[in-house]
């Protein structure tokens, strides 16, 4: 009878065990399904993703045009165009920083930042990635300092633009093809030249200042710095601080401007001055707007340099693309700039005009 009672108890232990294992399993299959289900909640399309970009300021003609390409090209690649958020940062560093805190809040998937001040960039990128929302920083590229921290952090955050540097040796090349006899219009074997600046603080302003200025100077030629000085990138700006440097030195030869609204603010002063550019000065900007181009046919310009906004807000497009796929992303996606005289002005004025209607 005790062997019975001792069997029937086992039995009991094996169909207890049996039937709790089975009870795990089915908890264990439904966690399973639960993560799997939240995983696929995740996994959103693109066009119900949010994207926050802040733009250093749409007063900036090249910005602005940036801008309207980079919203249609966010479209064509399927993010929905009400989904799209684009901010003006009004050229202040501090408000932009509670732009990106404001689109964190409101729980963006996408963060595209054109930095008011490049060299601070480290606050935004902490910023955005402690939220977990991938960071693409375009047009003013941050400091190599900077990009180091991605890389070693492997952070999904990437810089999508020209290299600066690039920008600055084609500018000093355009000035040397000229050649040294045809700019030294007082024949002292020196060039006599201005630098405006977009802003001290930008870093592809310093690089457009520093590489175009080494590129005369590994060319053997020798220079005098007659000013340099902050035109804001602005072509009101710019007219005004060139006025003053033609009345004080009307040798000028060369006027080297960090863009090309500051180059157009120049054509006008030193025509104003009675000085002809193309003749008596010589004006290089970057950006390649119309009417810079135009200026560039006419021979008001001795060139610019093309920054293709069109081809980078495709890969800026592209590449929020793939962080919204899950997939990763170089952290650096650049592009050429192009070296612009009268012999391609029209060409590239062709690519510009198409695109900018």
């Amino acid at each position: 009878m005790r062997e019975k009672i001792v069997a029937v108890f086992t039995v009991l232990i094996l169909v207890t065990a049996i039937l709790v294992g089975h009870d795990k399993l089915k908890h264990k299959e439904a966690a399973t399904a639960t993560a799997a289900a939240s995983f696929e909640e995740k996994e959103k399309d693109p066009a119900d993703m949010k994207v926050g970009v802040c733009i250093f300021g749409f007063s900036d003609k090249f910005m602005s045009l940036y801008r309207d390409e980079l919203q249609k090209e966010l479209v064509e690649v399927g993010f929905t165009e009400d989904n799209i958020y684009i901010v003006d940062s009004g050229g202040s560093q501090g408000h932009q920083i509670n732009q990106i805190k404001e689109f964190i809040a409101a729980g963006v998937d996408i963060m595209i930042v054109n930095p008011v001040e490049s060299s601070d960039a480290g606050e935004i990128t902490d910023l955005v990635v402690a939220a977990d929302i991938p960071l693409i920083y375009i047009n003013r590229e941050p400091e190599a300092v900077e990009e180091a921290r991605w890389e070693e952090n492997n952070w999904k955050v990437t810089y999508i633009g020209c290299d600066a540097r690039q920008s600055g040796i084609l500018q000093g090349n355009i000035i040397v093809d000229i050649g040294k006899e045809k700019l030294d219009r007082n024949n002292d074997g020196v060039i006599q030249y201005a630098m405006i600046r977009g802003d001290r603080r930008n870093t592809d302003s310093y690089y457009r200042t520093r590489y175009s200025v080494e590129t005369l100077k590994e060319a053997g030629w020798t220079l005098e710095c007659i000013s340099d000085s902050i035109g804001n990138s602005d072509k009101n700006v710019s007219k005004a601080v060139v006025a003053k440097i033609c009345e004080k030195r009307p040798d000028i030869e060369v006027i080297l401007c960090n863009n090309d609204s500051m180059a157009l603010g120049a054509v006008e002063a030193t025509k104003k001055q009675g000085l002809k550019p193309g003749k008596d000065v010589y004006i290089v900007g970057v950006d390649a707007y119309e009417e810079a181009l135009e200026c560039v046919i006419s021979g008001e310009m001795a060139g610019t340099v093309f920054n293709n906004l069109f081809e980078q807000a495709h890969l800026t497009a592209e590449a929020a693309l793939s962080y919204a796929m899950g997939k990763s992303v170089s952290k650096f996606v650049g592009s050429d700039y192009i070296k612009v005289t009268k012999e391609n002005a029209t060409s590239i004025l062709d690519v510009v005009g198409k695109n900018e209607k």
